[in-house]
């Protein structure tokens, strides 16, 4: 004899409820509990910039792809990107894209996964042609997917399309660091000098990736290593310098794209 049920959840242990009325399962034997789902054969995501990463971040990948996998039913993509991917466990929260055409309910299925996972998610649902579009006209873009983990294979053929008006917000973002160079700590430093390198790099057609950014980081500004950013031992006078030097070429790069943006029209 059979029975299919649900495990309810309880205050102290969770149980599963079985009909008073039932041939066999008698008070006081013992059974054997499984999950009802046959058992599927091992994900193996896709790699993307990652050489080396904890076993237990794969586990947790994995949980979180299974969820949304449940949850949406086989959307088109799962991304896993962010801080998360890198070596350690100094991280905020996990960011996860899910790549999908149909109407999601995002706090719902935020709320799910860290209800699940017990860990803070930052949820993005966007749709193909929208990522298309991102990673055509905004760095941030292919600095966020350049380092990620898939459940499908990504296949991205992209031309670059520059939004002037959308580098022109970003690039603003980068602008304190030079009037609160005393007050910001070294993570914030470095994010703030990431945001306009990559700018630059997008700008000159080259490649934007988080290794590519903090090579050309450590180019411009002269230190051996970014950690002289993230540690605060930079040399303010020397480094601010060169800060405001490219903030000011990048500047009148994006103002005369959006000139002639405008001219064109």
């Amino acid at each position: 004899m059979e029975i299919v049920a649900k495990i309810s959840k309880g205050s102290r242990m969770d149980q599963v409820y079985l009909p008073k009325k039932r041939n066999g399962f008698y008070t006081g034997s013992y059974v054997i509990l499984k999950p009802l789902e046959a058992e599927r054969p091992e994900e193996k995501p896709y790699f993307y910039s990652i050489t080396n990463i904890e076993p237990i971040k794969i586990k947790l990948v994995l949980e979180i792809m299974q969820i949304i996998e449940k949850e949406l039913q086989s959307p088109e993509n799962i991304i896993i990107t962010g801080s998360f991917l890198e070596p350690g466990f100094h991280f905020n929260d996990i960011d996860v894209l899910v790549i999908s055409n149909k109407e999601v309910h995002e706090s719902s299925l935020k709320k799910s996964l860290e209800e699940k996972t017990h860990i803070k998610i930052h949820l993005i649902i966007i749709s193909h042609d929208a990522l298309m579009q991102g990673l055509s006209t905004d760095p941030l873009y292919q600095v966020m997917m350049s380092k990620a983990i898939a459940k499908k294979r990504m296949i991205y053929h992209i031309q670059r399309e520059p939004d002037y008006k959308v580098l022109d917000l970003h690039l603003l973002k980068s602008k304190p660091l030079m009037n609160n160079f005393d007050t910001l700590n070294g993570e914030e430093k470095y994010s703030l000098t990431r945001n306009m390198i990559s700018i630059s790099l997008f700008l000159q057609n080259r490649k934007v990736s988080k290794e590519s950014v903090d090579r050309e980081i450590e180019r411009v500004f002269k230190i051996k290593h970014i950690l002289e950013i993230k540690q605060n031992t930079l040399n303010k006078k020397k480094f601010l310098e060169s800060y405001k030097k490219l903030y000011s070429i990048i500047f009148n790069q994006v103002m005369q794209g959006i000139k002639n943006g405008s001219k064109q029209k």
